[in-house]
């Protein structure tokens, strides 16, 4: 095998294999900016009628365009979609059972002329609803037969013999992304959404909400105004987070005392720092958060402030918890 660096002009090869799918991609923008921002807005809108009709969205391809096809599945579910992977060949032995009439189906294929989709057409048609197709030749037979044609064609191929698919299937991969993005904002899908369904993960860690990390109930340090200075210590040294809130009978955040509120007050006072309450000492502005913000802004709002503690308070004002940045530590988003 060569060492020589494979070249071609200013580019090396493998550079310029992927500029060859850059510019296929920047190519499939043009055309949703213009000849196929109807049809794509027709699918969008058939997407959504299906799933709005407790319908399903189905895909099948075979091949690269058939794993591109699972891809496309797995990124409609993650954004809130149900969508199901219909193996060709599997269908016509039983697995055409999972179609029902008002089912939406997405065929992949860059030809347009697979045989196995192509067998696949009557019966689809007799047995689902709407047919969009994702093809590479909007003249073909599937491309033809559907009632939603997504050009997804490419000049060439990355690959030099221009026959392996490469841009084609990158091509693909993009408007299923495009797609299932646009249904997900056309149905209001939110970071609250997508956690629900990412619990696990870093993606899920990060959209973790406050309430559910924060110490509350016992586990909150809380004193009144006039509570002496001997009782404040126990309270933090019992709850051991570093600081107490302090409160009205009402339950209402007053102020909060730090351990460097205490060490401060011990430089100035020396022995008569025992004298004093809470309400003396308390630092009565603290910054807080709510319980339904997420983790990340958590994170974000103590790295500002330069802090290692967030009081939670409800929006009356009264303290509900306490948020310590070795929660954050435990979740790894540190």
């Amino acid at each position: 095998m060569s060492d020589t660096p494979l070249t071609s002009q200013n580019h090396t090869l493998p550079s310029e294999y992927v500029r060859i799918e850059a510019r296929a991609l920047l190519e499939l923008a043009m055309r949703l900016d213009g000849p196929m921002q109807a049809a794509f807005a027709q699918a969008v809108d058939q997407v959504l009628a299906a799933i709005t009709g407790r319908n399903r969205v189905i895909l099948t391809g075979i091949g690269k365009s058939g794993i591109i096809a699972r891809k496309i599945v797995a990124t409609l579910c993650s954004t809130g979609t149900p969508a199901h992977y219909l193996h060709p060949a599997e269908a016509v032995h039983g697995d055409l059972g999972m179609l029902a009439h008002g089912d939406t189906v997405l065929l992949l294929s860059a030809s347009g002329e697979t045989e196995e989709l192509l067998r696949l057409l009557p019966l689809l048609k007799r047995m689902t609803g709407k047919l969009i197709a994702f093809c590479g030749n909007p003249s073909s037979t599937l491309a033809q037969a559907s009632d939603v044609i997504l050009d997804a064609s490419v000049s060439c191929e990355a690959c030099p013999n221009n026959l392996a698919p490469t841009a084609s299937t990158t091509v693909m991969l993009a408007l299923g992304d495009a797609l299932a993005l646009e249904v997900s904002r056309r149905r209001g899908w939110k970071a609250e959404d997508f956690a629900e369904l990412h619990p696990g993960g870093r993606l899920g860690k990060r959209l973790a909400k406050v309430g559910e990390l924060m110490h509350a109930g016992d586990a909150l340090p809380r004193v009144l105004s006039l509570t002496p200075m001997s009782e404040v210590i126990y309270e933090m040294s019992r709850k051991k987070l570093g600081m107490t809130t302090v409160v009205g009978k009402d339950g209402v955040l007053l102020g909060m005392i730090s351990d460097g509120d205490l060490r401060r007050l011990l430089e100035r006072d020396g022995g008569k720092a025992l004298d004093h309450n809470a309400g003396e000492i308390m630092n009565p502005d603290p910054i807080t958060i709510e319980p339904g913000a997420f983790a990340s802004s958590a994170l974000a709002l103590m790295e500002e402030k330069k802090i290692t503690s967030l009081i939670v308070t409800t929006s009356n004002g009264r303290a509900e918890g306490v948020l310590h940045l070795h929660d954050l530590w435990t979740l790894e988003l540190i």
